[in-house]
């Protein structure tokens, strides 16, 4: 039997269990296909990684404030038996909780958390809306845009490409790979 850590249809539940919103979810599979290709790449534990990058926002619905998510979040993964690993990358994904990020699946969740978001964004102001259409100089044109999708952190998209140590192009066009893979379940 697979531990939970490394189970995807039990940490898929949990992520359904407090997450109804759609976009919450793509933005969660998002998430976890960049996570888990990097985890391929740099030949790490590849369920592992792609479920914290699947259940890393899975209580923001329910606890949308920065004194609340990712706190509670860790609090029930913790009830569950999760590792404190897996809990420290979580709450290391948000830079107002404190938590450094100093291993290698915690600068990839913060890196490609935003960045994830951001590509999902461009690709629906897409007339096709199909991650197919993407390239790196739109995502990299759009990020200058400040008026388009004022929500995200720019400096975070930044900031988390170089604490990886990938140049940002490189970054955003393996990340773009990496959705491709799942547009059917994105819906792009």
């Amino acid at each position: 039997m697979k531990d939970l850590m490394h189970d995807r249809e039990a940490c898929h539940n949990i992520l359904t269990e407090y997450t109804k919103s759609e976009s919450l979810l793509k933005h969660a599979y998002a998430v976890e296909a960049c996570v888990k290709a990097y985890a391929e790449k740099f030949n790490q534990d590849v369920d592992y990684w792609a479920n914290v990058g699947l259940l890393h926002d899975f209580d923001y619905e329910q606890f949308p404030t920065e004194e609340e998510h990712p706190y509670k979040g860790a609090e029930i993964l913790r009830e569950k038996g999760f590792d404190e690993d897996f809990i420290t990358a979580i709450l290391s994904h948000a830079d107002y909780t404190g938590v450094p990020r100093e291993t290698l699946l915690q600068k990839t969740l913060f890196a490609c958390d935003e960045l994830a978001g951001f590509i999902t964004a461009v690709t629906l102001v897409r007339p096709s809306k199909s991650l197919d259409e993407v390239k790196v100089k739109s995502v990299k044109k759009k990020l200058k845009d400040k008026g388009f999708a004022r929500a995200v952190n720019r400096e975070d998209i930044y900031k988390s490409a170089e604490e990886l140590g990938v140049p940002l192009e490189e970054h955003i066009a393996f990340c773009i790979e990496a959705l491709k893979r799942e547009k059917e379940k994105l819906g792009l």
